[in-house]
């Protein structure tokens, strides 16, 4: 059984609609929580748009602001309450500790937590539900993996190699090998995170970019260690072997055609120094058994989330259904 339960600002906002329409929203809640209870749950929110999804957030949030901390630090913890995702998924935690995530959580209404490791770039997730068979990877990984189960959910938190692209195959690989551990024939999978990797749904966008090859043939000539380009051209095999395994792009799938691109790094926080131009980074993929349950998902750029992290944050909304 899955335990759900009531957010603070779902509260606020139910008395507000019980003052307004007192029998109407009784009535609507008698059958929600009579439906619930058949279903053997108790919904996290008293609607019934909202207590069958599952909103999710994933954000790279930049060295653990660590750099320009004030008041980027507190606008984002704020912008997350308002937000109120059910899972958040987070990546460079850098300083964090499981205390210092837990009284994040806290400020978005989470009272689950879990970091990957203490040291380096650590990953980290947050939900308002419990959190289940935690596991932590780190050999073979660039930033190491974190993995748990919320609900029914199994959830990756994904932190691939910034500046090798073939390492990022082989990170995908050591994925595929966990993934065979879980239980169940076909168990339900959600990776979010940064994949530093380029997806081939972005391609001709890509291909029309005059200056993204020369940024990374720079960077590849100054760096010993980055291998960047594959044989002089952008590499897209990080992405590839995860869509090779039938999970879905969230966001590339609700594209329209002639839809704006939008890349999720760089942010103009960071236009200081030349990071070359707007790629996308970060996703939120799904197993194939959750494909038809995605009701929403984007990248989310506004005016407050381009001064947030480098980063832009990612959305996807699932539908529970019978879970």
């Amino acid at each position: 059984m899955i335990a759900w339960e009531f957010s603070p600002i779902a509260q606020q906002s139910n008395r507000r609609a019980v003052q307004s329409h007192p029998g109407r929203i009784a009535r609507r809640l008698l059958g929600l929580a009579f439906s619930c209870l058949l279903a053997g749950f108790v919904p996290a929110v008293a609607n019934a748009e909202s207590a069958e999804c599952l909103k999710v957030v994933t954000h790279n949030v930049w060295y653990g602001f660590t750099k320009k901390p004030a008041p980027r630090h507190e606008q984002w913890r704020q912008w997350l309450q308002t937000e109120a995702p059910d899972v958040v998924c987070l990546q460079e935690l850098n300083g964090y500790t499981p205390d210092k995530l837990a009284a994040d959580a806290a400020a978005w209404g989470h009272k689950h937590s879990v970091l990957l490791k203490t040291d380096g770039f650590p990953t980290g997730i947050t939900s308002n539900r419990p959190i289940h068979d935690v596991r932590r990877l780190q050999t073979g990984f660039h930033h190491g993996l974190l993995r748990c189960r919320i609900g029914a959910i199994w959830f990756y938190v994904i932190h691939f190699d910034p500046s090798d692209f073939q390492h990022r195959i082989e990170e995908a690989e050591l994925l595929w090998i966990d993934i065979a551990t879980l239980p169940g024939a076909e168990p339900q999978i959600v990776l979010a995170g940064d994949f530093n990797g380029f997806s081939p749904a972005d391609k001709n966008h890509y291909d029309s970019d005059d200056r993204l090859v020369p940024f990374f043939r720079q960077l590849d000539a100054r760096i010993d260690d980055d291998r960047n380009l594959n044989d002089g051209r952008l590499d897209y095999g990080g992405i590839q072997a995860i869509l090779d395994r039938g999970f879905l792009d969230v966001v590339a799938a609700r594209r329209t055609p002639g839809e704006e691109f939008i890349g999720t790094f760089p942010t103009p926080l960071v236009n200081d120094v030349d990071h070359g131009s707007s790629r996308r980074l970060d996703y939120i993929f799904v197993s194939a058994n959750l494909a038809d349950r995605v009701t929403e998902a984007a990248i989310i750029r506004t005016e407050q989330t381009e001064m947030l992290s480098d980063h832009l944050p990612v959305t996807a909304t699932l539908r529970l259904g019978d879970q």
